[in-house]
């Protein structure tokens, strides 16, 4: 009983192991591939026409401003004014009539000075996945620049890299979180687990659509695809 009392613990413990270890190693696996394509200076960025911006509730949870929307919105600003970028494409979530990521960013960009006709909303960016797949297969884009975190832009750029992509990331302002930094770094590995999976099986987006040419002289005229 007592030898397979250790068997059992051994693999218990073996186990537990490999849960731990296995988002810590595809963390470090996306950090590594990707450490000579981000860029925190906008002065040291190369150019790329379009830019990426990836899309997230202004709100909180608990109702309160969501310091990730904002910082994304005063990375995109500084890109476009210093010349960086020339059009802007918002991927982001609008599920419901009531709830779309793209519409209040456009807005608040607007506001900033970034002229209406340079953007271009996908309103099926359901998820980064969705957002790096479509910006390729729906707006044509092979060589961009994707504004997120420095996280977010990190798995951007291999999902890029997988389609064939030439991406680059301007990191917005990171977010201080009360959570330990071992704890972030689980919960983005197991996201980076995730992503390598989707990558296996081909994923797909939710949803394809007609292409939409991003170019001077052709604004996006059909907004909000729930209206």
């Amino acid at each position: 009983m007592m030898v397979i009392k250790k068997k059992i613990i051994g693999i218990v413990i073996a186990f537990i192991a490999v849960l731990i270890l296995t988002p810590v190693c595809f963390y470090k696996l996306v950090e590594s591939k990707t450490a000579d394509k981000l860029y925190d200076d906008v002065n040291s960025i190369p150019y790329n026409d379009v830019g990426m911006v990836l899309g997230t509730n202004p709100n909180t949870k608990y109702g309160k401003r969501n310091p990730y929307f904002y910082n994304r919105v005063d990375a995109v600003e500084k890109l476009y004014k210093a010349g960086k970028i020339k059009f802007v494409l918002i991927s982001g979530d609008n599920k419901t009539k009531n709830y779309s990521e793209p519409d209040v960013m456009r807005k608040f960009l607007i506001e900033r000075g970034v002229p209406a006709e340079v953007i271009y909303i996908d309103y099926a960016g359901f998820r980064t996945l969705d957002s790096v797949v479509r910006a390729k297969s729906i707006f044509g884009q092979t060589k961009m620049t994707v504004i997120s975190q420095k996280f977010h832009n990190e798995r951007s750029i291999v999902l890029g890299e997988w389609q064939g992509m030439d991406l680059i990331g301007f990191n917005a302002k990171d977010v201080e979180v009360k959570r330990s930094k071992y704890k972030v770094i689980a919960r983005e590995g197991f996201a980076r687990v995730k992503l390598y999976l989707d990558m296996l099986v081909g994923k797909e987006p939710h949803f394809g659509g007609n292409p939409i040419t991003i170019a001077e002289g052709n604004p996006q005229t059909e907004l909000n695809i729930n209206k």
